[in-house]
């Protein structure tokens, strides 16, 4: 084999690698895209069913006018939220207000055994689980591609065609443990 020969296959060896590198990095970054998409999707299924919610409370709680203003901020900072880091902050403050919701009816039993409201909680906690899904997926697609863009030789492709990295998608862990921390049981 001469050298103009080796050196031909080297070079097209080359080529073809960046070109299986750069497709990989799509493809990443497009799983990624769509997990967020999933995300948005369930999201946006939880936030309709606010306006619902918050009228069912109303109704028995005419009074707290200001938690139920807070769940609708918090229900448009969501849906005005356009990257991970957003949805974040949106659903820190939103998890926050729906705890003060669900707060609020413990103080209002016929509220707590209304029908209208026992449907809506069950739906949100559906959707809850389907959001948590799509949580992990999303967050597991931005783990691969990040760490993809950084590793080498594909921290120079990335670099090249401005391949940036992408955030996580969570939520805060003290509102979120303030949220779901278990009541204190006295006897």
């Amino acid at each position: 084999m001469t050298f103009s020969r080796i050196f031909f296959i080297v070079v097209i060896l080359i080529i073809g690698y960046l070109i299986l590198a750069y497709n990989n990095l799509v493809k990443l970054r497009q799983r990624l895209l769509s997990a967020w998409s999933d995300i948005e999707v369930q999201l946006k299924k939880r936030y309709n069913l606010i306006p619902a919610l918050v009228e069912t409370v109303k109704g028995y709680a005419k009074h707290e006018s200001d938690t139920l203003e807070k769940v609708i901020q918090a229900r448009n900072m969501a849906l005005n939220a356009h990257d991970a880091g957003e949805a974040s902050k949106a659903e820190a403050m939103y998890k926050q207000a729906l705890g003060s919701i669900f707060a609020l009816s413990e103080s209002y039993p016929e509220l707590k055994a209304n029908e209208n409201f026992i449907n809506l909680q069950n739906q949100l906690n559906e959707i809850e689980s389907d959001i948590e899904s799509a949580r992990r997926y999303y967050n597991a697609a931005v783990r691969d591609y990040n760490a993809k863009i950084e590793s080498f030789p594909d921290i120079y492709l990335a670099q090249k065609f401005d391949f940036e990295p992408y955030q996580y998608f969570e939520v805060d862990k003290s509102i979120e443990a303030d949220v779901y921390k278990m009541p204190e049981v006295r006897f």
